[in-house]
């Protein structure tokens, strides 16, 4: 098992998650400011928004894991802010940080579409970053598989999922790998986008897909009575998509058709 603190500072521990989501977060903003450079935003704005996602993001994905295991810290209050323990749910990071980031391009009236397209890869390649943290903590595994199917993988893969005697699936490496094929298709899509919000749009349904599946495999998901909490954020990010997409659509074929008049 790889040892979850990276260096001891004094009496400061250095813990690899923490180090991976930082290196996820600079990766993001440093791509972000990129883009932001050869569109009409000014890329200031997009350091700007990062001053604010971050932490927002941060908060809402651990109040969201919180909230679905809290007769885990019901007990002892003091563990909700040890983030480095790992405990951070994705989904609830793209609702705090989202807000963040609606917020302020509301106050300084920029186009929220033009600017989600600009961090929806950002984002999904910081998710494809941030997911080998798990792996550190030995999270977001999936059920059980036999040592012939783990042979399959690199050895330190195989080693970090022998979990209590037993092999597991990495479940985390498959988000990871989906986060990036995701990442790729955005990255070659943006220039063949028609509308405002495509590229967005596009990363919040192939991001949602991927995790329904991935998420039937995991042994630790969040629940809500039966039910995987991930998979149903996931089915209806999609039929939102599909709602937004279909207006967007028919917004753009409106304005061409106006446009002729």
């Amino acid at each position: 098992m790889i040892d979850p603190v990276a260096v001891h500072i004094g009496p400061l521990a250095i813990y690899w998650y923490g180090i991976i989501l930082t290196v996820a977060f600079i990766i993001g903003a440093s791509l972000a400011y990129r883009l932001a450079s050869k569109s009409r935003i000014d890329p200031e704005h997009v350091l700007n928004l990062f001053i604010f996602i971050i932490p927002a993001a941060i908060i809402g994905a651990r109040l969201y894991y919180v909230f679905f295991c809290w007769e885990d810290y019901s007990y002892n209050l003091l563990e909700v802010f040890a983030i480095r323990h790992g405990g951070l749910a994705i989904h609830g990071g793209l609702l705090g940080g989202g807000l963040a980031g609606f917020f302020y391009v509301r106050k300084h009236h920029l186009n929220f579409w033009e600017i989600g397209d600009v961090f929806a890869p950002c984002v999904v390649l910081g998710q494809a970053i941030g997911r080998w943290g798990n792996f550190i903590n030995q999270e977001a595994f999936g059920g059980p598989v036999s040592r012939e199917f783990i042979s399959r993988f690199p050895g330190f893969i195989q080693e970090q999922m022998f979990i209590g005697g037993q092999y597991y699936h990495p479940a985390f490496l498959y988000e990871s790998l989906w986060n990036l094929l995701v990442f790729a298709f955005l990255m070659v899509y943006r220039k063949r986008a028609k509308f405002h919000g495509q590229i967005m749009l596009h990363y919040l349904a192939l991001y949602s897909a991927g995790r329904f599946f991935i998420e039937g495999i995991r042994t630790d998901s969040l629940m809500l009575g039966p039910f995987r909490v991930a998979q149903l954020v996931s089915l209806m990010l999609i039929a939102v998509v599909i709602v937004l997409y279909i207006r967007k659509k028919q917004d753009k074929h409106k304005i061409l058709q106006d446009g002729h008049k």
